[in-house]
């Protein structure tokens, strides 16, 4: 489950280089075949996981209401790291 989420966040950013989204749509994807409607949830310490490896390794950006966050915490928006320069 935990090895799907880095790839599946990637994708979701890489069809968004302008945008953003949410840590909730990832872990709807991973638990798509699954027919409890809430069943997603339970995929959200996994996708909350590599999120803070992804953003460890610089390969994402968190935000929330435009600013970058430095770490995970509370709600927040996930990107394409940003280019500096």
């Amino acid at each position: 489950m935990s090895e799907n989420a880095e790839p599946t966040i990637l994708g979701f950013v890489a069809s968004r280089p302008a945008g953003t989204i949410c840590p909730s749509e990832v872990a709807r994807s991973l638990a798509k075949d699954h027919n409890a409607p809430l069943e997603w949830r339970k995929f959200m310490p996994v996708v909350h996981e590599a999120v803070d490896v992804l953003l460890a390794r610089g390969e994402i950006t968190l935000t929330w209401k435009s600013a970058v966050m430095s770490e995970r915490a509370g709600p927040y928006r996930i990107s394409a790291r940003k280019q500096k320069g």
